[in-house]
């Protein structure tokens, strides 16, 4: 996959959750940007098990890439426990899954991805690093309002003008849906990246890891997990009946 030369000179810091959007987005920065630093974030999340996952992520890349190996720099990973602290929310409260009289889902964390977004860039500001990078999407989405273009675009808008910068924030997931996202890791790193992110990745809300389904793992009935499923068989086709 060809990408503008004129990065390989940058460096780029890529929120990494262990999940398949963000392993996605770990694959897009490694493709084009010359240093690729990584930062994850525990906020107490009821599927923490995917920050052990990051890892094995990583280390699987550079092993599918001679290149990316030279490019990935170090790991990072921020304490926010704060944020589950004040969230009600069936993320960091073992709670069922629904619908909030808001219209929501009560998965999402208010304030989380804004958060996450200006630790990332004061973390970015000590590295010397310009570019920051998340998969963030609102094709194929819970409907969360932190995860929208126009939400983004305002906050590279207000980081930018608060830490005298000028950070670029990039959501190459933005306009794609999950089988579109599989399809873009098989354009970045082939079979191979698909593979890896499949059985390593995590999304499953419920931090469940068990046996692996043919999508990857996961509970099999979470928002999350149905996402990842349909993503899947839209990309690849239904798994066959046993």
């Amino acid at each position: 996959m060809t990408f503008p030369s004129h990065y390989l000179n940058e460096s780029a810091l890529v929120l990494f959750s262990g999940g398949q959007d963000s392993a996605t987005c770990l694959a897009w920065a490694l493709a084009q940007f010359g240093r690729v630093e990584t930062l994850g974030f525990d906020y107490g999340q009821r599927h923490a098990i995917e920050l052990e996952c990051r890892k094995t992520l990583r280390e699987g890349m550079t092993a599918l890439n001679p290149l990316w190996s030279e490019r990935l720099g170090e790991d990072h990973t921020l304490a926010l426990g704060a944020l589950g602290d004040i969230s009600e929310t069936a993320l960091t409260r073992n709670a069922e899954i629904a619908m909030a009289e808001n219209g929501l889902p009560n998965t999402f964390v208010p304030g989380r991805n804004i958060i996450f977004l200006t630790f990332a860039a004061a973390l970015a500001a000590r590295r010397g690093i310009r570019h920051i990078i998340t998969g963030v999407c609102e094709t194929d989405y819970s409907g969360y309002p932190d995860c929208r273009d126009d939400t983004i675009k305002a906050v590279q808008v207000a980081l930018n003008l608060g830490m005298e910068s000028r950070y670029v924030l990039h959501t190459p997931l933005m306009w794609i849906d999950k089988a579109e996202t599989w399809r873009l890791a098989k354009n970045i790193g082939g079979q191979s990246l698909v593979t890896l992110i499949n059985q390593e990745s995590h999304t499953c809300y419920m931090g469940e890891r068990g046996p692996a389904h043919a999508w990857g793992h996961g509970c099999g009935h979470c928002p999350a997990c149905d996402l990842r499923k349909a993503g899947w068989e839209n990309y690849n086709g239904p798994a066959p009946h046993a």
